[in-house]
């Protein structure tokens, strides 16, 4: 069990526990976890993370995916990056929920399978002439070879930032049968532990989309200080146009679709019948409290003590649903960083075990097993991009294709 305090891993407790108010369906982090994405998975954001490059503290990393589940074989036909949406990831350096700035994606349609896209990198400055617009290639995955491709990294001369976009292997990492089962025996009221014994990955084998940014700390830092805070967001534009004569971008008439900051909030934490509006809503609304009385009812319900009911508020409420990371608090380490007292909830890291610290405090802190899924399926790079190459079509006579369910 990773050692952590108490302040910072109940944040983490009601993300699982609010539903077990209900019948409980883990979906991990935020994969597919509302209708309004499950039917439209090229804007389903999976995971969002921020850490400082452990390489160089200067930079940040800012990454978030989309579009999970992607099997080997459909590297190709999935790969590519929806032209008509809009993803953008929101920095707040003031101390508020509104973010301050934010970062916008876009990508040209695909011409070819066998080519890249070209993505259209926009940061907004407070004021016009510090707006930073760069172009980028992505990385063009193989349906057929046994080896992921070389990944293309674009880093704009300007301004140091650098850029990644393409098929990674999925870093999320928990066994979600075993966690449901156990969850099941808690309800009936004999808990059994050696439900978690399975220790079986449910995303390894599994791709998703990958966009990754590293940036200098100095351009997203503000009045705040060292602390920024993170979220990302995926909008769709307002009235689909499919003619070759118009572009969607044309105007400014974009939806959000689904949005995420820190793991699991809209998952577990927000009822059902209010989710797709949660994904739709703003981190200003937030904090204003428009979604606070759903998540005290439910903690409520659950004999959750007040304490923690404050935590949790402070968390995805009073400054939004966003990642915080403290940019003076130094990364080091392998795949992203492992150093103690650096990740989660200060940001998250690509190796950042949540569910074993939630298992942890969900039973009291009386549990030291976890769910027995400790580590991600394939190692993660020590380099930018840091998350691990795409899993790729195994050669023949290769029985285990690393898929775990």
């Amino acid at each position: 069990m990773k050692s952590t305090t108490i302040h910072s891993c109940c944040c983490v407790l009601g993300l699982l526990a609010a539903n077990f108010a209900t019948p409980f369906r883990a979906s991990a982090a935020d994969h597919a976890e509302a209708p309004l994405v499950e039917s439209d998975q090229a804007v389903d954001i999976a995971d969002v993370y921020t850490f400082l490059d452990p390489n160089d503290n200067s930079k940040v990393i800012l990454a978030f995916d989309v579009h999970a589940f992607i099997v080997p074989g459909e590297n190709s036909n999935l790969g590519g990056f929806d032209k008509d949406v809009l993803f953008r990831l929101n920095i707040e350096n003031t101390g508020y929920a509104k973010p301050d700035k934010v970062i916008l994606i876009n990508f040209d349609e695909q011409t070819s399978r066998s080519l890249p896209q070209t993505a259209h990198i926009t940061i907004n400055g407070k004021k016009k002439h510090e707006t930073i617009r760069f172009t980028a290639s992505t990385t063009v995955s193989s349906a057929t070879s046994p080896t992921a491709a070389t990944r293309v990294v674009t880093t704009d001369a300007a301004t140091g930032i650098s850029f990644f976009a393409g098929l990674t292997d999925d870093p999320f990492f928990f066994d979600i049968p075993a966690f449901n089962r156990f969850v099941g025996s808690v309800l009936g009221g004999t808990p059994d532990v050696s439900l978690l014994n399975r220790g079986r990955d449910t995303f390894a084998g599994y791709n998703v989309q990958m966009i990754t940014l590293s940036v200098p700390a100095a351009l997203l830092k503000g009045a705040a200080g060292n602390v920024i805070g993170v979220s990302a967001t995926t909008l769709r534009g307002r009235h689909t146009r499919r003619s070759d004569e118009s572009d969607p971008f044309d105007d400014d008439g974009f939806v959000a679709i689904d949005r995420m900051g820190v793991p699991a909030v809209n998952t577990a934490l927000i009822p059902f019948p209010r989710k797709n509006e949660y994904n739709r809503a703003t981190t200003q609304q937030d904090a204003a409290g428009k979604f606070a009385g759903d998540i005290v009812a439910t903690l409520t319900a659950l004999g959750t003590d007040a304490a923690h009911i404050g935590i949790l508020a402070s968390v995805a409420v009073s400054k939004g649903d966003m990642l915080r990371l403290d940019t003076a608090i130094s990364n080091s380490g392998s795949q992203g960083g492992n150093n103690s007292g650096a990740g989660f909830p200060n940001g998250r890291r690509p190796t950042a075990d949540v569910i074993d610290t939630l298992l942890f405090l969900i039973t009291n802190e009386g549990l030291t097993t976890g769910d027995n899924v400790n580590d991600n399926d394939l190692t993660f790079r020590n380099t930018f991009p840091f998350f691990a190459p795409s899993h790729q079509p195994r050669d023949s006579g290769v029985i285990d294709d690393n898929t775990r369910n």
